[in-house]
């Protein structure tokens, strides 16, 4: 990348830093002017990140010299396919929860506009960044907006909620200090390119310290992922959050997982003197675990808000796992699953709000009686029988519906092919002789079994709320409600239609990410930019 097109690599995270600092001299009262900004800035934030996906689909990885040091002396920005496809799920994401706040969420609280634009700040500064204490600082913009995001709304279940998130992530991130600590008193950088130069070399005592410092960072990020049983604060955060929120943050979760993603292979990979990532076999263990416990949530929730929280999990166990079998093709079916996912379960808390508007709390409570005790009123079902539905009504069961095939994995969605993309590299294992591992058959089944989970929990809360309602209110919904819920199932549509070449890109991104060699050298030589009169780089 040259030119004007070497600069866009540093816009996501210039364009929402400028949006929020601009949007803090407004006062509170000019929401609308705020909110024209805040989707303006957003707006372009995904137009930069689209040209930055087609200049990544390359053979070459974009780097950004800031101070105009290179690395391993100065900080650096890194483009790539993964980094690419992760600030365009974010902006997707940004553009679909704010549409939605901006029917009345944004009212309802102080600086929504302001810790949203810093909220996305962080998440685009985490996956640019190119060194471990950089990735620290956007990791704590990142968490310092989502604590109060968390928040918006106020309530005492939300600040219950938000009081048990922010302890727990403010625990990790004084992990994550220890553990840049001892790799930086081991290696003598943070440089993720240059420790990948130096992990190999290291040995004895330094080695333990090493591992011992990956161990603790490897924590922090597990906690951020979601693994059980370190997920226990995001379950209560995800279930009481505003839906606009809960929609946004399905990414913050995939942040931890894109760490691990890019970090293990990176470090302690079959280049970097290893015949398996480190900690494979605990990602292993820990992911079909999540997996599991995600599943048996899903089965038991009645509220939807705790089934799409639940939801989460199943998706960071899968992710997890797959990133444990350390295995290219594995890793390009669990990118896919990672995008079709994230956009399903956004969409599904964006629903959630939009369907219970029309539900009353305590004929929930009846529903849910009256289905455990068989005592239906049959003859007052069958005197309503041919009402006719509603067009809101439809509408939100046609999303219902498509989020309910999405989690469960049916075919023909998007759902299906990660999964089946899963499978297919799972018993075609090309990296290793040994055949078909008992673990692969075991992940097998935890994904078929989880997507039984999903179709059953959704066919209940789907027969309470459409089907059979004790007492049946059609909700008041806003266009600019409904748009982006159709716009994240739109997007799914879009993944399945186009399923080939966007898989294709997905298994590009995952050989670059397990043979990092050609991130490495571009990294550590990327000349500096001339000075004005310079001759060319020095």
């Amino acid at each position: 990348m040259t030119g004007w097109a070497h600069h866009l690599i540093i816009a996501p995270i210039l364009l929402p830093l400028v949006a929020g600092a601009l949007l803090l001299l407004y006062d509170e009262r000019r929401q609308f002017l705020k909110g024209v900004v805040n989707l303006i800035s957003t707006l372009a934030m995904l137009c930069v990140a689209v040209t930055l996906l087609r200049f990544a689909d390359g053979s070459t990885t974009g780097v950004y010299q800031l101070g105009n040091w290179p690395a391993p002396f100065g900080i650096v920005l890194v483009l790539d396919r993964l980094t690419a496809l992760m600030l365009v799920l974010t902006s997707v994401l940004a553009i679909a929860s704010l549409m939605f706040s901006l029917a009345r969420w944004h009212k309802v609280g102080a600086y929504f506009h302001t810790l949203f634009q810093l909220l996305l700040m962080g998440v685009n500064g985490a996956v640019l960044t190119g060194d471990l204490f950089n990735l620290f600082v956007f990791f704590e913009v990142m968490l310092a907006a989502s604590y109060g995001l968390v928040l918006h709304g106020s309530g005492q279940q939300r600040v219950r909620a938000g009081l048990h998130y922010i302890a727990v992530n403010l625990s990790a991130s004084f992990l994550f200090l220890i553990g840049v600590a001892l790799i930086y008193g081991v290696t003598g950088t943070l440089n993720m390119a240059d420790l990948a130069v130096r992990i190999p070399a290291v040995t004895g005592n330094d080695r333990l310290l090493l591992e011992a410092g990956a161990a603790v960072l490897g924590i922090a990020f597990l906690i951020k992922a979601g693994m059980w049983p370190l997920s226990f604060s995001l379950l209560n955060a995800y279930t009481v959050a505003a839906a606009p929120v809960a929609a946004i943050f399905a990414i913050l979760s995939k942040v931890g997982i894109y760490v691990l993603l890019r970090l293990s292979p990176l470090f302690f990979g079959a280049e970097a003197g290893t015949s398996e990532g480190f900690g494979s076999k605990l990602l292993l263990i820990g992911g079909m675990a999540t997996l599991t416990y995600g599943m048996i949530g899903v089965l038991a929730s009645q509220a939807m808000a705790r089934l799409a929280a639940y939801s989460v999990l199943v998706s960071s166990g899968t992710l997890l796992t797959a990133i444990g079998f350390s295995d290219t093709g594995v890793t390009g079916g669990a990118l896919f699953y990672l995008v079709s996912s994230t956009l399903t379960v956004s969409a599904f808390f964006l629903l959630i709000e939009l369907i219970e508007r029309g539900q009353d709390p305590a004929a929930g409570i009846l529903a849910v009686t009256a289905e455990a005790f068989g005592d239906e009123d049959e003859d007052e079902a069958e005197a309503e029988a041919g009402v006719a539905l509603p067009g809101t009504l439809a509408i939100l069961g046609v999303c219902f519906g498509g989020c309910g095939i999405l989690l469960a994995g049916l075919p023909p969605l998007s759902g299906f092919i990660a999964k089946l993309a899963m499978m297919v590299a799972l018993f075609n294992p090309a990296e290793t002789a040994t055949g078909v591992s008992t673990t692969a058959w075991v992940f097998t089944l935890l994904l078929i079994l989880s997507g039984l989970s999903a179709l059953l929990a959704m066919s209940r809360v789907g027969i309470r709320v459409f089907w059979a309602p004790i007492e049946a209110v059609v909700p008041r919904v806003l266009i600019v409600e409904v748009v982006p819920i159709v716009l994240l199932l739109v997007l799914t549509l879009a993944l399945t239609v186009q399923g080939g070449p966007v898989m294709r890109y997905m298994e590009d991104t995952a050989h670059a990410l397990r043979a990092p060699t050609q991130y490495i050298q571009d990294v550590l030589s990327a000349p500096r930019v001339p000075a004005p009169g310079e001759g060319g780089a020095q």
